[in-house]
């Protein structure tokens, strides 16, 4: 299988004409990795964590078997890796001795035999789990590390535990999470996934699995780049309001930089192949007068912890008594700053819904209709209309169904910070 060594451009979409006194600045960078296909790199770590609980009896274990094997064909030559079974504690399925296996066709043969003899029984310690992944991580460093989640239950250890744990292995590895079936829970995966700069999706039907653990380990296999994170400068006197990714997915990390010099900060954007994603970044500056210029901010792509730059964009402010310069708003902005509203209204919506308050849910949920409809996101309207009746799209007019699927409203909240894509010039 082969890979890419990806070469980076950062793009900045922004209108930079500003009225006078105006103070913040808005842009959407595009990074963008392009590359020729070449000899993957083997400096990969891949972790296939199992939930092994007594709920994932009878065909939720088989199927996770089967998902489990079919992501292991996937691994590429020469690539570390390991299984855990989890439950109630972590237990290294393969390899037994601890540490990881190096892949080839004896090892993934190997592999393959431990987890067909999987069984379930147990409870879950989701938080255990992660720590292993990171043990083996921090053995690891400076490659691309990556891991596989599924659990089809709720944590069973205390907030405190779990929180502890997820916080002592942020920024080792990514990690991707799925649940099976409709007994777990949403917020539980999504913590894990944000923190650890992955992805959260339901399976509702068990033999729907090895499908999407085929593709969680083909995704993998085409990262090159490990621990990409995007430095931003601001000047004297200007202050950050958010960085946040907003396309393919909605993410905030605002709260995820590390200072990295005089007016700079890094933020974590994890692993690299052939792809273009889009940032927000919205920065507070010091009021201009009309006919100042400046550089209110310059955007970096660099490997986290060093100077190798991959890219550079600028995010500029003119100030201007014209209106009709600076009363445009950037169809990029405008675009990504619904997106954005879209994700909340949906999982505000669907929290009211839960509690009982039809009211707020109702109102919450019509207007993540009106904002799917007026994007075009047509995948997250059609996700709604299995939870809502819509009576007219444009203007967010909807009723609540009485009886809604689990595993649809479960899909649609964790699909809720998938964005459509902006396509155009501002």
């Amino acid at each position: 299988m082969t890979g890419f060594q990806p070469s980076f451009t950062v793009e900045v979409d922004q209108n930079a004409y500003l009225h006078e006194g105006a103070t913040e600045v808005d842009a959407v960078v595009t990074v963008t990795a392009t590359g020729e296909p070449s000899g993957a790199s083997t400096d990969a770590l891949e972790v296939l964590v199992v939930d092994t609980s007594g709920s994932m009896q009878g065909e939720r274990i088989r199927s996770a078997r089967q998902a489990t094997v079919a992501a292991l064909a996937e691994l590429r030559d020469g690539v570390a890796f390991a299984v855990i079974s989890g439950s109630g504690t972590a237990v290294q399925l393969y390899p037994r001795g601890g540490g990881t296996a190096v892949a080839d066709a004896p090892t993934r043969a190997e592999a393959t035999a431990e987890v067909n003899g999987l069984s379930a029984g147990g409870g879950t310690a989701i938080g255990a789990w992660l720590a292993a992944v990171g043990a083996l991580a921090r053995a690891h460093p400076g490659g691309l590390r990556h891991a596989i989640l599924l659990t089809d239950g709720k944590n069973g250890e205390q907030k405190r535990v779990f929180q502890a744990a997820l916080d002592g292995v942020r920024g080792l590895f990514t990690c991707d999470c799925r649940g099976v079936g409709t007994d777990w829970r949403v917020e539980e995966l999504r913590a894990i996934a944000d923190a650890l700069l992955g992805t959260v999706d339901i399976v509702a039907d068990p033999t729907d699995l090895a499908a999407d653990f085929r593709a969680l380990m083909e995704s993998s296999m085409g990262k090159n780049t490990a621990d990409v994170a995007l430095r931003l400068w601001t000047p004297l006197g200007a202050s950050v309001r958010f960085v946040k990714q907003v396309a393919p997915t909605v993410a905030d990390l605002t709260a995820r930089r590390t200072e990295s010099g005089p007016r700079r900060g890094d933020y974590p954007l994890g692993s690299w192949g052939a792809e273009s994603r889009d940032y927000h970044v919205g920065v507070t500056v010091n009021a201009g007068a009309v006919g100042d210029e400046m550089l209110a901010g310059r955007v970096q792509l660099v490997r986290a912890g060093s100077a190798d730059v991959l890219g550079q964009g600028l995010v500029k402010a003119v100030w201007t008594d014209d209106t009709s310069l600076s009363s445009r708003i950037s169809r990029g902005v405008a675009h990504y700053t619904g997106q954005a509203e879209l994700a909340d209204a949906i999982q505000q919506g669907l929290a009211a819904r839960k509690a009982g308050d039809e009211r707020t849910a109702t109102a919450r949920l019509g207007r993540a209709v009106a904002l799917a409809h007026e994007s075009g996101n047509d995948n997250t309207s059609r996700l709604l209309e299995k939870v809502v009746d819509v009576l007219d799209a444009p203007s967010g007019t909807i009723r609540l169904r009485k009886d809604v699927d689990d595993a649809d409203e479960m899909t649609l909240d964790t699909r809720s910070t998938r964005t459509a894509r902006f396509r155009g010039g501002s």
